[in-house]
């Protein structure tokens, strides 16, 4: 170690007598700092003008910490990866072939010195260099922890090991390169030549199992983009380990070729060894019962719920069996084919085999097209779907023998009822679910999908919502925009309930009795009176305390409020009007209570709920087209909360006739006209058979329409309040605290001028003193 550590020292001494690497550190120290203060500076302008102009001004939004650290284009880590293999080459083309320019090595050669006492040496030195630009990262780490409030330090620091291992990789690469010439500049482009080569064989001959799986281990692409998240995971962490022993033994054995007299055949066996040696430990490693995983971030944001985790706990050990089925003319087919099978993988099962290994995965390839579908054949006028099918094998680059035909489909399973999409079947103990994709960018399922499907391969008792037919309510399976299909049926929305985890049925009081296993009842917009026979088993439904949601929608207050009175609560005559500039009057922009608050784990909500805690707070609002007051009676037999309201001093009920295109809609006392504050949906709460019984009133239906999409976020939490907040299990909880800066744009504008040009100026100047006195000596 001794002769080592001896080595590296003067290898630390030639690197700081240098101009190059003080050259390095200056640009490496200038480039950091503006795209530091690039971000800064306008946020903190930003923040400024937005408190002078608004006390109660909350910032809030994304981690400021991963905006100005890790974003590709303007973060500072983001930006140095990018640009990092224009540095390295510059510092690793001497390290070998200065020694034998100088004819150095052949003393070394000569001596007792071994060949890996020189390589491990220098390499140590270059590690030494490699934490003084991590040093340089962490100048503006520690000037973020005082600049952003509540910083993320653990995704700082994971950010910070990656790069490390990155540029360590870097350089080890560099020394191979330069000991294979004796011209610099051939080692730094070879340098460059291995990285570029590295950065981009994962996308290489993806379409064989065997070299997809070699190749994707290889690449670089990717393997740092955990660590920049938060997440340090061993597999990671051993790829670049396995990278600096494959070239720092490829640089052994090519400096002991020079000493050793040997056949072609030994020598190139030597280093198959070494990859071989390097491929069965990167094989080992990466075998999901064996990684380990560490989730740095404040807010465990790489990790799965606790709920999940419980979930897949219950799984145990029994098998778990994964079928992806891609339909090569269904839409983004090219996620689903081999080429992207690691990516699959990685985005959408790493997160659950992390705490399930040993999932099996399969992959089915087909061509079909929905009964009755003639809009692909338009786009290939005259051609057989066989041969469609070719030409979009042939564009995807795929070989159309992978893919069965419809016929052969149908003989494994029938994917008809799943619009023949892509999509995840999971077998378990003789049971199978589907796990549908999305018409959206993100497309892949999300955690809450995923822990619905697991739970139904567990025959666990899932929540079960019937909507009321008979009446002409709204309908379920019907697509127009006043219907209900998108929040509630739909297997193409990602938010609808049979995605959730619940099941969706419709029930008609007039023939059926309400089933024992029932989590919900929906009772939305009937157009008629209800029957006495709906009657009577709605008011024992709710005596039995039933959990319940009825809408109602102004002009039709008759056909509810007499089921409504039994509750406490009544749909006021005439219509809420709220005048502006951009909508018709009777569209309102109702806020959130409190109450709404708690209604779910909605990450919207919980975002509120956080914000409640401060003495000022601004809430949220949602669209409501077309509403009326909700009247409550003081002796009602329920507890009764506004979830959303109106604010007196922009709206009022109007109860004369509504005409909302022509005349400005003005406000009327004389036509009893009322101007208060208005709920337009309530919440209703007692203690019924030892638990406590939940309904919910809302005097618009078209809330919840295909049109409004389901309600968005606030009706998702609607169902799940219903269900006591069991399903859906949401992804997220708990929003990002390091969304404030503690810096004024003044004080930003100081670091400008010493980070981009005082700091820079002092290392300049540090450098140069030093060279002359090395050269005077």
């Amino acid at each position: 170690m001794k002769i080592i550590f001896k080595i590296t020292r003067t290898e630390l001494r030639n690197l700081f007598y240098s101009p190059v690497a003080w050259f390095l550190i200056i640009v490496f120290l200038i480039q950091c700092a503006i795209f530091y203060t690039y971000s800064l500076v306008p946020m903190a302008k930003w923040q400024d003008i937005m408190m002078s102009n608004n006390p109660k001004f909350k910032p809030g939004g994304p981690s400021l910490t991963a905006i100005i650290f890790l974003s590709p284009g303007n973060g500072v880590i983001g930006n140095v990866l990018q640009n990092l293999y224009l540095f390295v080459p510059l510092l690793t083309m001497g390290l070998i072939s200065r020694e034998i320019n100088n004819g150095s090595i052949k003393l070394l050669y000569s001596s007792p010195v071994k060949i890996r006492h020189i390589v491990l040496g220098k390499y140590l030195a270059i590690m030494i260099y490699n934490l003084l630009l991590v040093g340089i990262v962490g100048i503006f780490m520690v000037s973020a922890a005082f600049n952003i409030a509540s910083v993320d330090y653990g995704l700082l620091l994971s950010a910070a090991l990656g790069f490390y291992l990155l540029v360590c990789a870097y350089t080890a690469i560099g020394l191979f390169m330069s000991s294979l010439t004796t011209y610099q500049v051939v080692s730094a482009i070879g340098t460059f030549i291995i990285i570029f080569v590295l950065g981009r064989i994962g996308g290489l001959w993806q379409k064989y199992d065997f070299i997809r799986d070699l190749t994707y281990f290889l690449s670089m692409v990717g393997r740092t983009g955990k660590l920049m998240r938060g997440l340090i995971t061993t597999k990671d962490v051993i790829y670049f380990l396995v990278i600096v022993y494959i070239f720092l033994s490829f640089a052994m054995l090519k400096l002991r070729s020079g000493r050793e007299s040997s056949p072609w055949f030994v020598k190139a066996a030597k280093y198959v060894a070494v990859m071989v040696s390097a491929l069965a430990i990167g094989y080992i490693a990466s075998l999901p019962a064996l990684t380990g995983y560490w989730d740095t971030t404040a807010r465990k944001t790489n990790t799965l719920r606790p709920a999940t985790q419980k979930i897949l706990k219950e799984l145990g050990d029994d098998p778990l069996e994964v079928t992806l089925y891609t339909n090569l003319l269904g839409p983004v087919a090219a996620k689903g084919l081999p080429e992207a099978r690691n990516s699959y993988l990685s985005t959408v099962w790493e997160g659950y085999t992390r705490f399930k290994p040993g999932i099996k995965f399969n992959y089915e390839y087909y061509y079909s097209v929905k009964k009755g579908d003639s809009s692909i054949y338009r786009g290939f006028p005259g051609k057989t779907l066989k041969h469609i099918a070719g030409q979009m094998a042939e564009g995807y680059n795929a070989d159309i023998s992978l893919f069965k035909t419809p016929e052969e489909m149908r003989k494994t399973v029938d994917l008809e009822p799943e619009n023949l999409r892509t999509v995840m079947q999971l077998k378990y103990k003789g049971r199978s679910v589907f796990v549908r994709t999305f018409n959206d960018n993100q497309f892949w399922p999300e955690e809450m999908h995923m822990a619905a499907a697991f739970k139904r391969l567990l025959q666990a008792k899932l929540p079960k919502v019937y909507f009321m037919t008979g009446d002409l309510e709204r309908n379920i399976y019907k697509g127009g925009e006043r219907e209900f299909e998108l929040h509630a049926t739909s297997k193409l929305s990602r938010y609808s309930l049979v995605n959730l985890g619940f099941d969706a049925d419709t029930i008609s009081l007039n023939t059926q009795d309400i089933p024992a296993d029932i989590t919900a009842l929906v009772l939305a917009d009937p157009k008629t009176e209800l029957s006495a026979v709906s009657i009577g088993k709605l008011e024992q439904y709710i005596a039995n305390g039933g959990n319940l949601f009825i809408l109602g929608e102004p002009g039709k207050q008759q056909m509810l409020n007499p089921l409504l009175a039994k509750l406490g609560v009544q749909l006021m005559p005439g219509n809420l009007v709220q005048p502006s500039t951009y909508e018709m009057p009777h569209m309102l922009t109702p806020y959130l209570t409190p109450a709404s608050a708690y209604l779910s784990e909605d990450p919207h909500l919980m975002g509120l709920r956080e914000s409640m805690q401060e003495k000022d707070y601004d809430t949220l609002t949602v669209q409501v087209p077309g509403a009326t007051g909700i009247s409550v009676d003081n002796n009602a037999p329920f507890t009764v909360k506004p979830l959303l309201s109106t604010v007196a001093e922009k709206s009022w009920l109007k109860m004369g006739p509504l005409v909302v295109d022509s005349a400005q809609v003005v406000f009327t006392p004389q036509d009893g006209d009322i101007r208060a504050a208005s709920p337009v949906a309530v919440q209703l709460t007692r203690a019924v058979n030892n638990k406590e019984q939940r309904i919910i009133v809302c005097s618009d239906a078209d809330f919840m329409s295909n049109m409004r999409n389901g309600g968005g976020f606030m009706g998702t939490a609607i169902y799940s309040w219903l269900d006591y907040n069991v399903f859906p299990i949401y992804d997220q909880n708990t929003r990002a605290k390091d969304t404030k800066l503690n810096i004024s744009a003044a004080m930003a504008n100081v670091l400008i001028a010493v980070y981009v040009w005082i700091l820079p100026a002092l290392v300049l100047i540090t450098g140069m003193v030093l060279l002359l006195r090395r050269k005077r000596k």
